[in-house]
């Protein structure tokens, strides 16, 4: 595997997207309606009222993380994200280690996700049609949608995207306009932001939902290549995305608290968490209403598929580009402009996954998506503790950026903190006993000590493919005496 020469074949469609297509595509990967239908109900029934300011903590901490995140888009002028970043900052050997690490963390969050959409439209199925079907029928027909969609370019994906986007925000926000204007079930309260709500005990334990439901969200620098004017709206979706989702999050899961009330909604949320937001619908909006959002749970998924099928791909797309990956994973389509070929290696991994877990007839919601998706959530919160260390280590070395490396530093400290508490509760999410859940979180750090026992050998063996680890920008970086200027604060800094 050689590095991949910057022919046209090898070359993503350039200006092709927006800052607001390319928040449609991170904001769509968090699947916002499927996240407050799913897993909302839990968030509250184990934090209380005050789950929904969990949300605003996690996204003010990946604000934080944001800013540095942010000024190494502008500086690297690189697609690789946590994998470029990574090895400016910690070296060749971590950072070739930290993209294979992501290759795999951001599969294990797309693959595992069929398992809940093929019951998710199993049981749409028998609810409309009063027939059934199995449910990896929908998997691979829905992996073959994703795929399709894939190729045909990030335009394409970006347009589709942001119609269900739009309709799966829409229902939610009638929703709250609707618990607003009946003033809830006992009349509008702010309690859930009072100190005894907020600090309540099981607000600690619920952190790992919160974080979850920023899933993707940095994946805005994937798309820098494809980007019209990246410099600007790589950072303006980022944070775009961050504050959209905190607060919409909170606002809906506020709603939420309200049209049952301060008193009975945590009873009600662990009575029935899959039916909280439907019964709250039916009652403020009407019956027709949880139709509608049944059906548009079923496309945020989709929706949420198709945005981590972009971002896998782009990964695999800039490994191949460096020579980590075989060379004809960096191919594009020669129409669409599209990363195809990997696009195509990423279907046909998700069939084979999908197909391997109905042969053997295990169950899609229990063992698929918990324990496929599982180490892919800790993956990429420790893909991002990394990427603040690097940040920090970078502009430090550098000199500069001082709000910036602040930031950065503080970010790592935050993100260590959601780690530990994340694996300690782990449980939680999964709903598996703790030594299981803890058994997944450990093929997280295999899988990195892997990576980095591989960058050795090729240090070793094929000196030439570990020499372009990083890409141009990490050797630009090493020699380069350009001033540049931090698209955070402004301030310049020298190479």
């Amino acid at each position: 595997m050689q590095p991949t020469e910057h022919s046209p074949e090898h070359q993503l469609k350039p200006g092709a997207i927006g800052a607001a297509g390319i928040t449609f595509m991170v904001v769509a990967a968090a699947a916002p309606l499927t996240i407050m239908a799913g897993l909302a109900p839990l968030a509250i029934s184990i934090g209380g009222i005050g789950a929904p300011v969990g949300y605003l903590a996690a996204g003010a901490v990946l604000a934080i993380f944001a800013v540095g995140f942010v000024t190494m888009t502008r500086i690297t002028r690189g697609a690789g994200a946590f994998y470029s970043y990574i090895t400016l900052g910690l070296g060749r050997t971590v950072g070739a280690a930290s993209g294979l690490l992501a290759i795999l963390s951001y599969n294990s969050l797309q693959i595992g996700v069929y398992g809940l959409l093929g019951v998710q439209f199993a049981g749409a199925w028998t609810r409309f049609t009063g027939t059934e079907a199995p449910w990896w029928v929908f998997a691979l027909g829905a992996i073959g949608v994703v795929a399709w969609l894939g190729r045909r370019g990030i335009d394409i994906g970006a347009k589709v995207l942001g119609v269900l986007l739009l309709a799966e925000t829409a229902i939610l926000a009638l929703l709250v306009v609707g618990v607003l204007a009946r003033g809830g079930a006992d009349g509008l309260s702010v309690a859930t932001f009072s100190p005894q709500a907020v600090f309540a005990p099981g607000m600690v334990a619920i952190l790992s939902f919160c974080f979850a439901a920023f899933m993707g969200f940095e994946s805005t620098a994937l798309y820098r290549d494809e980007a019209r004017d990246p410099d600007r709206s790589i950072p303006r979706a980022t944070f775009a995305a961050v504050a959209f989702l905190a607060l919409f999050y909170c606002l809906v899961g506020w709603a939420v608290v309200q049209a049952f009330g301060d008193s009975a909604v945590v009873a009600a949320a662990g009575t029935d968490p899959a039916g909280l937001f439907f019964a709250a619908m039916d009652r403020f909006v009407g019956p027709w209403a949880g139709d509608v959002m049944y059906v548009l749970v079923l496309t945020s998924v989709l929706a949420s598929q198709l945005a981590f099928h972009n971002a896998i791909n782009r990964y695999t797309f800039v490994l191949a580009g460096d020579g980590l990956l075989p060379a004809g994973l960096g191919r594009v389509h020669p129409r669409f402009g599209s990363p195809a070929t990997a696009g195509s290696a990423q279907s046909v991994l998700a069939v084979v996954v999908v197909t391997a877990f109905a042969v053997a007839a295990l169950d899609p919601y229990l063992q698929l998506l918990l324990l496929v998706n599982t180490p892919g959530v800790v993956g990429v919160v420790l893909l991002q503790l990394m990427t603040s260390l690097a940040v920090t280590v970078f502009l430090l070395r550098r000199g500069g950026f001082r709000v910036a490396t602040a930031a950065a530093g503080l970010a790592t400290v935050l993100l260590g903190v959601v780690l530990v508490l994340l694996t300690l509760h782990l449980d939680l999410l999964t709903g598996m006993p703790k030594a299981s859940t803890w058994a997944l979180a450990a093929m997280v750090p295999a899988v990195l000590l892997v990576g980095i026992a591989w960058a050795r050998y090729l240090h070793r063996a094929r000196p030439a493919v570990f020499e372009a680890v990083g890409g141009p920008d990490v050797r630009r970086h090493e020699s380069t005496t350009t001033p540049l200027t931090s698209p955070a604060t402004g301030e310049g800094v020298r190479s």
